[in-house]
């Protein structure tokens, strides 16, 4: 399989799914890809597993966890996202690799609970 790069928002879970209105934003997305016949290019991941490669470490750090993240291979869509939403981080990688062998993937979330 061919490196891709890939290009992401990350913010919060909470500020991307709850604070701000991406859910009408991707969908107004999705209308005009189907419109121009464009195939989708998109990606929203919760808990994005890419932020567990450690190049991408200090990354994750900044990031309020839990984490979220739009994923695309179009570097203008994200710079538009980036400039609507304000507060996020973003960047790119490239995958796969041997540290990110599925860009799309998610983590299962790690229980905070004690378990003594």
């Amino acid at each position: 399989m061919e490196m891709q790069t890939y290009y992401y928002v990350l913010a919060s879970k909470k500020f991307l799914l709850e604070e701000e209105p991406l859910e009408e934003v991707l969908r107004e997305r999705k209308r005009y890809y189907h419109e121009k016949e464009k195939e989708i290019d998109f990606w929203l991941v919760d808990q994005p597993a890419f932020l567990e490669a450690p190049k991408l470490a200090s990354i994750k750090v900044k990031c309020p966890q839990p984490a979220a993240a739009i994923i695309s291979t179009n570097p203008q869509f994200i710079t538009w996202l980036r400039l609507r939403l304000e507060f996020v981080i973003t960047g790119e990688f490239k995958a796969p690799s041997d540290s990110i062998p599925e860009p799309l993937a998610s983590v299962a979330p790690t229980s905070t609970q004690d378990s003594s």
